[in-house]
């Protein structure tokens, strides 16, 4: 499936949904596909479906029947919330998934954490939110290689790549896409 064919699928999925400031759904799906158009089109598919199981009708196998492949659909399971799981739980889900489930996670997070999306929000959630977000980016970035990192925030999110800076002060290693 190329990301044409997986954006109809996660258009039709998210039709009438809207994120929390009133934004239709798919554009946040869209955008985290953006931030990975730099790697594997299963990578850019599993991030434009990275919700579909977990918000919409659609399951895992629904998604093999029109063609999603096994490498997008073992990523999209990872990133799918498990009820009952923890945040931590979540996080170690994707990162023993593997790099490509950690980059769909990293696209995610910098969407999500907009300063233009976060400032529509009350203060409370918000607060939690980001803080929230900056533990998840703290988990998963030793895992990442800083320059694909890079990659994803300057597309999604560039207000983060100080944090990422930072980061690459305090952190060495990581794997890279190419590498891993």
């Amino acid at each position: 499936m190329d990301l044409r064919e997986a954006d109809a699928v996660a258009a039709r999925a998210h039709e009438g949904q809207f994120d929390k400031i009133g934004v239709p759904y798919i554009e946040h799906a869209r955008a985290v596909a953006a931030g990975l158009a730099a790697f594997p089109v299963p990578i850019q598919v599993a991030g434009v479906l990275h919700d579909v199981v977990e918000d919409t009708e659609e399951t895992l196998e629904s998604l093999a029947a029109v063609g999603v492949c096994e490498t997008s659909l073992k990523v999209i399971d990872a990133v799918t919330k498990v009820p009952g799981s923890t945040r931590r739980d979540q996080i170690d889900r994707v990162i023993r998934c593997g790099y490509a489930a950690l980059l769909v996670k990293v696209s995610d997070n910098a969407h999500n954490c907009l300063p233009d999306r976060l400032k529509c929000l009350d203060g409370a959630t918000r607060e939690r939110l980001e803080g929230k977000y900056r533990e998840a980016r703290r988990s998963m970035w030793p895992y990442l290689d800083a320059g694909d990192i890079r990659t994803i925030l300057e597309v999604v999110n560039p207000s983060l790549l100080p944090e990422l800076k930072a980061h690459r002060g305090d952190q060495s290693g990581g794997v890279s896409w190419t590498e891993g």
